[in-house]
């Protein structure tokens, strides 16, 4: 006999369209009410008037660790209960999520995993209270894509130690962590190693990079070594080669897509809210088709993205996540994230480009997660790589 199931509207008000959250246990779930919760009350807020100051917001430090955002990685929680973490708090604002998972995913993922015993440590349980900070340091003026064949920042033995020399471009917190991490070409093999620089070391110099559209909370800097002497300790003996970096470049395009799922609540949220008090020839925007139509696609997006992201955190709970699938999920749910902010201001009409109303700052922010992490182009790349078994890089 036929079974039918009772279909109702259901409740699309957290922007889980899917009801994820059922999969999690009882604690994942009351730990990720709190978080919701916390986000929204102590969050949301400071950050939208630090985002528009472009200023970081260290008060909002203890209430993230407060949250379980601290060391959220080493939780042993499932990957499915981090994912939507991140994505609760990217609804709240991308700068901070942006923040939390370099934290997590390239700072202290990166010590725990490739750091010496005495680095561990040193750094992790100040890292892990977030009363230190670090700076992840790749990217450089002149490669970003192609940084692993063109990394020009070099260090060379000097005695027992080490001497670094170079520059890099776009660091996270690069004038504020207390540690960087810096990935650099060894002039004696040609290998590309990490090493932990202490931020106050003679010859390293940060400036901030002004006038960002995006993710105006995350300092980002420019950063040179000249004559940077490290001693013998400063080499991570797990990253003695870009495999090592390849590895958390992998976990980190899943973190972004979680902040794309976010940012996408964001904007179904906004847009909601917005066109139920707006109100436009004598009747709420929200009884003309055009903009159900766009909440519609908007909500169709997010569902996808979800979707998506949560088999992500499937395979990466059963240890089998590789670089094309997580490119893949990060190239398509940026993509969509984009798309979807795109008509919630649109839809908006004028108010959509003022920060205050939340809409413009969300669209801002999700372009610079389209591009950060391997960009759209890039990722898609190593899709077709994947695909066609034929790389497409020179």
């Amino acid at each position: 006999m036929l079974q039918v199931t009772h279909c109702d509207a259901g409740d699309f008000s957290g922007g889980d369209l899917l009801g994820l959250r059922r999969r999690l246990s009882t604690a994942e779930r009351e730990q990720l009410a709190a978080i919701d919760e916390g986000v929204e009350a102590r969050i949301a807020t400071p950050a939208l008037e630090a985002w528009n100051r472009d200023a970081f917001a260290p008060d909002l430090l203890p209430d993230l660790v407060d949250l379980g955002f601290g060391d959220l990685v080493l939780s042993g929680a499932s990957h499915l209960y981090q994912g939507l973490a991140h994505a609760a708090l990217a609804r709240a604002d991308l700068s901070l999520s942006a923040l939390v998972g370099i934290h997590n995913e390239l700072i202290i993922g990166m010590i725990h995993t490739f750091g010496s015993p005495k680095q561990q440590d040193t750094w992790l349980p100040r890292l892990r209270a977030m009363e230190a900070l670090g700076a992840f340091c790749m990217t450089e003026p002149g490669h970003g894509s192609d940084v692993a064949g063109g990394m020009e920042t070099q260090v060379r033995r000097e005695g027992s130690g080490w001497v670094l020399n170079g520059a890099k471009r776009w660091i996270g917190l690069g004038t504020l962590a207390d540690i960087a991490l810096v990935w650099a070409r060894d002039a004696e093999d040609g290998r590309v190693k990490c090493f932990l620089v202490p931020t106050d070391a003679p010859g390293y110099v940060a400036t901030k990079i002004e006038h960002k559209i995006g993710l105006r909370i995350m300092q980002n800097a420019d950063i040179t070594f000249d004559e940077v002497r490290l001693p013998a300790t400063a080499l991570l003996p797990g990253a003695v080669s870009f495999n090592a970096a390849n590895d958390l470049l992998c976990v980190s395009r899943a973190w972004v897509g979680w902040q794309a799922v976010g940012a996408q609540q964001s904007v179904l949220s906004i847009l909601r809210d917005y066109v139920t008090e707006r109100q436009q020839f004598g009747r709420p925007l929200a009884g003309f088709q055009l903009i159900q139509g766009a909440l519609s696609q908007i909500a169709g997006n997010l569902a996808l993205s979800t979707s998506l992201m949560a088999d992500i955190a499937r395979l990466q709970d059963d240890g089998g996540l590789d670089m094309a699938q997580a490119a893949l999920a990060k190239a398509t749910v940026t993509r969509l994230a984009r798309e979807s902010a795109a008509m919630g201001r649109d839809a908006m009409g004028g108010n959509g480009i003022v920060a205050d109303f939340g809409m413009a700052k969300t669209m801002c922010d999700i372009e610079a997660i389209y591009t950060y992490e391997g960009t759209h182009s890039i990722n898609s790349l190593i899709v077709g790589r994947a695909l066609t078994g034929v790389s497409a890089f020179v």
